[in-house]
C-alpha cells in the first residue's frame, strides 16, 4: 500500500508539471493495469471502503484509485495515464453535470467515456438515497454530530429544502467531514445497495 500511496504522489507531482520518471517507474513496479480516476477524496474513501467490504485487494490486481482534486482535471490525468501516458486502462465515475465535459477530455485522451460511470448530482447524493435520510442521520448521531446538524438546520437557507440536499450540504461543511462519511456511508450500505454507479464500477474492474 505505501507504493500506492508513492504513486499517487508521484502521479500529483506529474500532473503539477513534475517529472513522469518515478510514476512510470512504479507504475511498472507495481504492475498496475488499470487507472480509477475520481474526482475527490471523499470519492476515494468511498471507493476503498467499498473494497474492503468486497474483499478486493486493488492495488494486488493491478488497479490504482486516483483522486485528482477535482473535475476540471480530468484531461490532465487521463492524458498521463491512459494511452499517451503510461496506458493504462482508464475506468472512473463522473457527475451528470460534467458528463459532456469528461466525454470531450476521454476522448482527446483516446480513452472510451464508456468505462465511466454516471452518478445523477454526486456520489454522496448516490450514497444518500441508497441508504435513506433517517438511516444517515442516525450516522451522523452515532458519530457525535448531531448537535452541529442541528445548528446546520436551523441556518435560514436550509429552511424548505429538501432533506437530501440538506445532508449533502452538512457533508461538505466542515475540513475532512466529507472524506471521513465517504467511508462511513459505504460502510453502513445494506447487502444490494450499492449506489448503481459504484457497483458497476466495481464490476467492471
Amino acid at each position: 500500500m505505501a507504493d500506492m500511496w508513492a504513486f499517487r504522489d508521484a502521479v500529483d507531482r506529474w500532473a503539477a508539471g513534475g517529472p513522469g520518471g518515478p510514476a512510470s517507474e512504479l507504475a511498472v513496479r507495481l504492475r498496475l493495469g488499470t487507472a480509477v480516476l475520481l474526482e475527490g477524496a471523499s470519492d476515494l474513501a468511498a471507493v476503498e471502503a467499498l473494497a474492503t467490504r468486497r474483499r478486493r485487494d486493488l492495488a494486488a490486481e493491478g488497479v490504482c484509485v486516483v483522486s485528482m482534486g477535482g473535475a476540471m482535471s480530468i484531461g490532465r490525468y487521463a492524458g498521463l495515464l491512459g494511452l499517451p501516458g503510461l496506458g493504462l486502462r482508464l475506468t472512473g465515475l463522473c457527475d451528470e453535470g460534467e458528463q459532456r465535459f469528461y466525454d470531450r477530455a476521454l476522448t482527446r485522451a483516446g480513452a472510451p467515456g464508456r468505462g465511466f460511470f454516471v452518478c445523477a448530482a454526486d456520489l454522496e447524493d448516490e450514497l444518500i438515497r441508497a441508504l435513506g435520510t433517517e438511516k444517515v442521520e442516525e450516522i451522523i448521531h452515532a458519530e457525535g454530530d448531531l448537535r452541529a446538524w442541528e445548528t446546520f438546520l436551523r441556518q435560514p437557507a436550509q429552511r424548505g429544502r429538501p432533506r437530501p440536499q440538506q445532508l449533502r450540504r452538512f457533508l461538505g461543511t466542515k475540513k475532512g467531514r466529507k472524506i471521513r462519511y465517504g467511508r462511513l456511508l459505504v460502510e453502513n450500505l445494506a447487502p444490494g445497495r450499492t449506489p448503481a454507479p459504484l457497483d458497476d464500477l466495481f464490476t467492471s474492474l
